[in-house]
């Protein structure tokens, strides 16, 4: 973490130490809810590398698929056990401060996973407010038999011993189970009492401190030079736009590149809406050049990454005729995670923004104010700023556009056929002011099927629909969306769209499902 970054947070942070959990940037999420800024870093990261004390307020160990005694699991730097700072570990950190500390972990012979019921023995420290009996989130084949020299026992259940535990006089504690989880009905209690009686933390992480420390740190990199802005009308791209003209104003240009894989009336609209505020706009017709690039290309990555870098190179020929040296993109910390930044992070998938970007690129700095946001907090930024509703509840919509929404080779009737689908879903699900609604769009797979039309065979595309519930996108549920409304976008998709003869239902959550299909 860079001496930039702890002072633009203005010296507290909770770090988050990932051992490969699927829950790390849950964990963050929850404690960003809480308004203390959070980051997440390799588990195995050396003290100096986790931030000074003072700045770091507390360290949390996170889940992770390994047991602690096999050769090869994460460790961590065991300077951070001296108390100096508190630590909270959880599930694997738990086992992983017992294993370091002179305790004893081994495989249980009775697994637990989902809701548990747990007995607190001391209701103390983390667990101060709980009741006697509180059910839990527990997810975990290993268990702490025998805890370590100066540890105290906090709680047990049936099947494990050692359910929550501390250091008779250091702030070290260790859980189970996950207090991150919504399942654990007083998991919110738990953090709460971690970062604000045990870390001694303050609420600063607003979006009105954000938005301050964003345009200084904008105008601290860009100076009186001269930059371009990659816009593509999300919520993301647009709030990153309107800070960077807070910080450069007429210094400032806004470039939207039309590559061709856009949304119905997207252009027309994002060109209207910012012209409207203001924004000096330039808008490049790149259609052409991105068909011709990624004609016969079938791999998704392989087309993010040509997406990422034809981008770029539009920005630097745009760039040069404006003499803009740097370049701001609206980069969030989800776009970040799945692209595999951190060293033992696994890629998902590449964002065009991120790992897709060229290792040659003119700009001397490519700025990005929002890389340690999650969607929800863009929205409350967003919101702060004043930006137009229709921007705020933007629909998360991927930089490559309809491009990784056609699974397999990308044809020019290939997109006309899922953006005109994509119409269809967006007009009967809007129909139903669903708010709980995070996005839903149409995908043209690479499957084709028979059906019958007009008395006659037909041999056609099937075309899938996805819609999601989430609060952040970084774990999402499928919508429970009524038969009727299924059945008329169905309808709507078969007559409307010759070359579709069959269309189905995405019913998978995230995990193990990513929202977008590429």
């Amino acid at each position: 973490m860079s001496a930039e970054m702890h002072k633009s947070l203005k010296g507290e942070v909770i770090v988050v130490l990932d051992f490969g959990g699927q829950y790390a940037h849950l964990i963050a999420r929850r404690i960003r809810g809480l308004n203390v800024y959070t980051e997440v870093i390799a588990g195995d990261a050396d003290l100096k590398d986790v931030g000074p004390e003072g700045v770091v307020k507390g360290i949390i160990l996170s889940g992770g698929p390994q047991s602690v005694y096999e050769e090869g699991a994460p460790r961590v730097d065991q300077k951070l056990l001296e108390g100096r700072i508190p630590i909270l570990g959880i599930c694997y950190g738990h086992q992983l401060i017992a294993y370091l500390s002179g305790g004893k972990v081994r495989r249980s012979r009775t697994q637990e996973y989902g809701i548990t019921e747990v007995s607190i023995l001391k209701p103390e420290g983390i667990l101060r407010g709980l009741g006697p009996k509180e059910k839990v989130w527990m997810s975990h084949g290993d268990t702490v038999i025998e805890i370590p020299k100066d540890y105290e026992i906090l709680a047990e259940t049936h099947n494990c011993p050692v359910a929550a535990m501390r250091h008779r006089t250091k702030p070290i504690y260790g859980l189970q189970w996950h207090p991150e989880v919504s399942h654990t009905d007083k998991g919110r209690e738990m953090l709460w009492n971690f970062v604000f009686n045990i870390c001694d933390c303050t609420q600063t992480w607003t979006s009105e401190s954000f938005i301050d420390n964003a345009i200084e740190e904008i105008k601290a990199a860009i100076g009186d030079g001269k930059a371009i802005i990659a816009l593509s009308g999300g919520v993301d791209s647009s709030t990153a736009t309107i800070l960077a003209t807070k910080a450069i104003g007429k210094n400032l240009t806004a470039v939207f590149v039309d590559h061709g894989f856009m949304r119905e009336g997207e252009p027309e609209f994002i060109s209207n809406t910012f012209k409207r505020m203001g924004v000096n706009l330039i808008s490049v017709n790149a259609r052409k050049r991105f068909l011709d690039r990624l004609a016969g290309v079938t791999d998704p990555e392989k087309k993010r990454k040509i997406i990422g870098e034809e981008f770029i190179r539009v920005f630097e020929e745009e760039a040069d005729k404006i003499g803009a040296e740097y370049l701001i993109q609206g980069t969030i910390y989800p776009d970040r995670i799945e692209s595999g930044f951190g060293r033992h992070s696994e890629k998902i998938k590449t964002h065009h923004n991120v790992g897709g970007l060229p290792t040659k690129i003119e700009f001397k700095a490519i700025i990005e104010p929002l890389r340690e946001l999650y969607k929800d907090e863009v929205r409350k930024v967003a919101e702060e700023l004043g930006s137009p509703k229709e921007l705020v509840m933007r629909q998360p919509f991927p930089g490559p556009g309809l491009a990784v929404r056609i699974v397999g080779e990308i044809t020019e009737e290939k997109i006309k056929v899922v953006r005109s689908a994509d119409a269809i879903v967006r007009e009967e699900l809007e129909k139903l002011h669903d708010d709980k609604l995070w996005e839903f769009f149409a995908i043209l797979t690479d499957t084709m099927s028979t059906g019958v039309k007009g008395d006659m065979r037909a041999y056609g595309y099937t075309v899938a629909i996805r819609a999601v519930e989430s609060l952040d996108g970084m774990t999402a549920n499928f919508a429970r969306i009524p038969y009727e409304t299924l059945e008329e976008i169905a309808t709507r998709i078969v007559n409307g769209l010759p070359k579709v003869t069959r269309v189905v239902y995405d019913i998978t959550h995230k995990p193990p499902a990513t929202i977008e299909w590429e």
